[in-house]
């Protein structure tokens, strides 16, 4: 040990000059070329590039840190265009000092700026065997920045939990087995590491999985999005306001993260004390009183990633690589004729790089910084594998490919750990699996919204929808007078009209707008959340009953079980509690007497016991409706336009995946994100890790 650490020095220490002696000559280059291709830049003199090349070398080396300092706000707000902007600035100044070298403007420097910027990147790339080097080099600058916490070696060694958004437990196994993740592979094979499957709730997607791993409770989380009828209102995970108020209603200041720990690019903080991209912390929109306090809310990844311009190049040109990809894995699909497939086209090929490259380095890079600075707990979500397999399938090619690079991530994560003042134990896992099929509306012609509106009578004749016109225009003028003195009577008479007019014509379907109400026909509200589907009679206050709907809408219920593209439908009747109807029979889940056929007999032997709790559930809808699952094909089709899927029961989107070190103990069986909790809670325990007792944040007044 004592000879080899010198020498190893030594090696690194003559690579680290070869490096910076060739990108000084490429730079040169550069600027040659940039002389002759440039208008309004010239050098005059042999000499001149080669003493411009290292005079900005130095810039960048040694002034440039220090400029950032104070720079870093407007670096960040701007994705780290400013940097360029202050670089151009020195640039130009120092070709204003070199006698001989004529510079146009402060563009044309800003412009050579990116040239050197781009050479040094692809000379940086090209040295190192793959980016391994780069990530590394990078995280030792880091580590000799930080100063670790007193005592940090003697703490209980941390835990990173890193997850994969939608990454199935069925999917992981064929990764491994085909090489699509060494890493996981590599774990495996040397025992470190187990493989574990658990089983999801009901709602099968990120806002319930997330909320139960980390605060314990998903309790009335229906999906991704529901409709709360004693608020008028659509929950939206996505939506940061939606996204505080979940928070809310299901912390007790005592999250997994509570204390020191780091949440990254998530739904919910955990009660994390450091919090970065994560929806329900995004104070510029969430309401002051439901923001948190939680410290590095902006900053830690993205604030310091995207102040070094460098970064912010490399990221860029990574990003438009995968605009190119996508594209060109459209294109190979529509060629193909692959089926399943959904559009791929306007904005989604730009928005994609969002989470395939520039979300993912951001948390990688704050990830980092938490390890380097000792932090007890952190848990990160990688979201690249569910956005890619939602437009393109589970695992098509370019999935793959994502998958892959996010195995490269987690590889370097795990090395860097090493770096770290306190020793880490790498944890992997999912929020859930996916489901592939053909969307419903792709399949059956119509959306789920629009077949329900249809058999409740939302698709007036034109000629209603004049006499509807003409009548609310009369109707008005007299809620006008009665509305003055307010009144129950009044307000549900306007509320009948407002349902009525969003019935004109055709089903006003507007879910993806966060908050909004989706009235498919007068009085009927449907909320779509990937496999499964919301029915809300708006007319009735609270939990409408079985008997009430079949006297209302007799059609609705016997079209619905009865079509090829529905696979069960939740209702409570009055008589025997809820029940789960099916086109063969009918399962009474509390008395569990089952007629016919059982309906549930597809979706796995937790499928009653998890039905029946979202059936307490306060908010639960009127009808839910579970997509049909095809075992022997292992597709659903989706109530929404996706290829890959989940939000329901049925096949690979009820299995996620916790890859953990083998000495980590864990239950025969894990059901639902609360159980999850609570096993993650117990390996912090084992590690020494106190449970806080005290709130550690507070809601601002």
């Amino acid at each position: 040990m004592t000879t080899t650490a010198p020498k190893g020095r030594l090696l690194r220490g003559g690579r680290a000059v070869a490096r910076a002696l060739l990108v000084w000559v490429a730079v040169t280059g550069a600027l040659r070329l940039l002389d002759v291709l440039l208008p309004g830049f010239r050098m005059t003199h042999w000499w001149q590039p080669t003493v411009c090349a290292l005079l900005l070398g130095l810039l960048a080396a040694v002034g440039w840190p220090l400029v950032m300092r104070i720079a870093y706000p407007l670096a960040f707000f701007t994705f780290g265009l400013f940097g360029f902007l202050l670089i151009g600035a020195g640039t130009l100044a120092v070709f204003r000092t070199v006698p001989g070298v004529e510079i146009a403007d402060f563009r044309s420097a800003v412009l050579v700026t990116l040239g050197m910027a781009a050479v040094g990147v692809l000379i940086s790339s090209l040295l190192a065997i793959d980016e391994d080097e780069i990530f590394f080099r990078r995280a030792a600058r880091r580590r000799r920045r930080h100063a670790p916490a007193a005592g940090a070696a003697d703490q209980p060694p941390g835990v990173v939990f890193l997850q994969i958004d939608g990454l199935g437990f069925d999917t992981v196994r064929r990764a491994v087995r085909d090489g699509d993740m060494p890493t996981f592979a590599a774990w495996l094979a040397e025992g470190s590491h187990a493989l574990t499957r658990w089983h999801t709730d009901w709602s099968s997607q990120t806002g319930a999985s997330v909320c139960g791993i980390l605060h314990g409770s998903n309790h009335d989380i229906l999906g991704f999005r529901w409709y709360e009828k004693d608020r008028d209102h659509v929950m939206a995970c996505a939506h940061p306001a939606d996204a505080a108020e979940i928070e809310r209603r299901h912390s007790d200041g005592r999250g997994l993260l509570a204390g020191d720990g780091a949440s990254r690019g998530n739904l919910f903080s955990g009660d994390a004390g450091h919090v970065s991209l994560t929806m329900s912390s995004i104070p510029v929109l969430v309401p002051k009183k439901l923001l948190r306090r939680h410290r590095d809310r902006l900053g830690a990844g993205y604030y310091a990633y995207f102040a070094n311009p460098v970064n912010a190049l490399r990221t860029f040109a990574v990003a438009l690589a995968d605009v190119f990809r996508e594209i060109n894995a459209s294109v190979r699909q529509r060629r193909a004729g692959v089926v399943p497939r959904v559009p791929r086209g306007g904005w989604y090929p730009l928005a994609r790089p969002g989470t395939t490259v520039i979300a993912r380095d951001v948390v990688v890079s704050a990830i980092l910084g938490d390890m380097l600075a000792g932090r007890p707990v952190v848990y990160a979500d990688f979201l690249g594998y569910d956005e890619v397999a939602h437009h393109s399938g589970i695992e098509r090619f370019d999935t793959l490919s994502v998958l892959r690079s996010i195995d490269q991530q987690i590889a370097r994560l795990h090395r860097a750990s090493r770096l770290a003042p306190r020793s880490y134990h790498v944890v992997a896992l999912s929020d859930h699996g996916q489901t592939q099929g053909q969307a419903f509306s792709q399949r059956f012609g119509e959306t789920i919204e629009a077949y329900v509106g249809r058999l409740c009578g939302g698709t007036p004749s034109p000629s209603a929808g004049k006499r509807r016109q003409a009548e609310s225009w009369q109707i008005n003028a007299a809620l006008a007078e009665a509305t003055k003195s307010g009144g129950l009577i009044a307000r549900r008479l306007r509320a009948r009209v407002e349902d009525a007019e969003c019935a004109e014509d055709r089903p006003r379907t507007t879910s993806g707008s966060p908050g909004a109400v989706t009235r498919v026909a007068p009085g009927v509200v449907v909320v779509v959340s990937g496999h499964l589907a919301m029915v809300s009679f708006t007319e009735h206050e609270g939990r409408v009953e079985l008997e009430t709907i079949e006297r209302e809408h007799p059609d609705l219920l016997p079209s619905l079980v009865d079509h090829p593209g529905v696979g069960f439908l939740l209702v409570r009747s009055r008589e025997f509690g809820p029940v789960v109807l099916g086109r063969d029979g009918l399962h009474r889940l509390a008395s569990g007497v089952v007629i016919g056929e059982d309906p549930l007999l597809p979706y796995g032997e937790h499928a009653a016991e998890l039905i029946r709790r979202v059936d307490t559930f306060p908010h639960c809808a009127d009808v839910m409706i579970n997509s049909r699952y095809d075992p022997d094909s292992d597709q659903a089709s989706p109530f929404e336009t996706h290829v890959g899927s989940h939000g329901g029961l049925g096949g690979p989107q009820q299995r996620g995946f916790v890859v953990h070190p083998r000495e980590f103990a864990v239950p025969d069986e894990v059901v639902g994100a609360e159980a999850l909790h609570r096993v993650f809670r117990g390996w912090l325990a084992e590690l020494g890790h106190a449970p806080v007792e005290t709130p550690v944040t507070e809601v601002v007044s």
